[in-house]
């Protein structure tokens, strides 16, 4: 019903994006302090709904472990710079200082570099020695690797003792197809391996579900690194973040319906850099969110007030920039407060229990049913 006319050859779907859509408070209240943001994914429990996005500029060993003890989920990337340097401080102390464009952060210079840091080799001891730092404080352990590694280094990763396998690019499908390697079978890998998979990104139903079928125990929705992401501009592949979160969760309804009651968990990555949009991702119908943006501005952030993913260090194909997102202050205040900000930066899942006490349910789940209109904000 929201498909319209672009011209008379073609006709397509009205998408919305978070900024779109508004949640509107219409029944009973409750006390923020009665409200539950836990959430289970297969045999593991965390406090709040939060997954560190496998970005160098958000989550290094030490913040992986710190968000782990406030009772999210970091997630390492194992192909970035704490896997290819022993000591990777200098190289994010340099990234941090290169020189922005005055109109903007975007300087081909800056991408010029980036490739070059980032061709440096990959270490399978020191993915083994990140993850078993994280292992050591006793925090779940993540770690996350592209569909076009993981064949390659995935049993360093296992044999690590990883607790949660993620599999995140741009765009990932169940069904790839190449005539220059053999493609990553997902359903033969995520049978054969003994820890759950999150796997994605993906932004559509179709592609959801077949996911799904490959026996994931999570999907991402979203393309990642939303804000550094220049996916758009290059190759003209978007699909904004309301729209798709709804589709793939439908998808998750149907799948449990179709698979005699199995759950996926459904988990927004990207385009969530304030607390409103978050709370809207939830809404939508995510279990959980991953989040860059709005980690990247933690004081702690390995960063240091800078943002980029791997999209940016492609060596044939960027598709990313390094953004300044500057500070807001520690990890633990940007999840819980106290905030000193309005614009909704800091005290996250504060936010998450205000909205959910405001239109009166007592955990996620039920929050997924809370009524949305469709209203494009207009900035003030």
């Amino acid at each position: 019903m929201n498909e319209i006319e672009i011209g008379r050859g073609k006709r397509g779907t009205r998408a919305y994006s978070l900024d779109d859509i508004a949640i509107v408070p219409s029944r009973r209240t409750r006390d923020p302090q009665d409200v539950s943001v836990s959430w289970q994914i297969d045999a593991f429990q965390f406090g709040a709904p939060i997954i560190g996005a496998p970005m160098d500029s958000v989550m290094s060993p030490r913040t992986a472990i710190m968000l782990g003890q406030l009772g999210g989920l970091g997630v390492l990337n194992l192909e970035g710079l704490w896997t290819r340097y022993e000591d990777p401080e200098p190289v994010l102390a340099e990234i941090a200082s290169l020189e922005a464009e005055t109109s903007g952060n975007f300087n081909p210079a800056v991408t010029q570099r980036l490739q070059e840091l980032y061709a440096a080799p990959i270490q399978p001891e020191l993915i083994t020695a990140r993850l078993a730092e994280v292992r050591e404080s006793g925090v779940v352990v993540a770690g996350s690797l592209t569909p076009q590694r993981t064949q390659e280094h995935y049993k360093t990763v296992v044999d690590a003792g990883v607790d949660l396998f993620v599999i995140r690019g741009t765009t990932v499908s169940a069904e790839h197809v190449s005539q220059n390697q053999e493609p990553l079978n997902l359903k033969q890998f995520i049978y054969e391996l003994d820890v759950p998979v999150i796997v994605g990104g993906v932004a559509g139903y179709t592609p959801a579900l077949h996911l799904m079928r490959t026996g994931a125990a999570g999907v991402l929705v979203g393309f990642g690194g939303a804000a550094t992401g220049a996916n758009r501009q290059a190759t003209g592949i978007h699909v904004p973040m309301a729209t798709a979160i709804s589709d793939v969760a439908a998808a998750r309804r149907d799948y449990i319906e179709e698979s005699g009651g199995r759950y996926v968990h459904v988990i927004a990555d990207g385009g969530m850099g304030y607390g409103g949009s978050v709370v809207k991702a939830f809404a939508m119908g995510a279990d959980a969110v991953m989040l860059g943006t709005a980690l990247a501005r933690a004081e702690e952030a390995p960063g240091r007030g800078w943002h980029w993913g791997l999209e940016a260090t492609h060596p044939d194909m960027p598709r990313g920039d390094r953004v300044h997102v500057g500070s807001v202050g520690p990890l633990q205040e940007i999840l819980y407060g106290p905030s000193h900000h309005t614009n909704g930066t800091s005290n996250l899942v504060g936010a998450l229990r205000r909205s959910m006490a405001t239109t009166g349910y007592s955990d996620l789940k039920e929050f997924q049913r809370v009524e949305v209109i469709v209203s494009p904000y207009q900035a003030r």
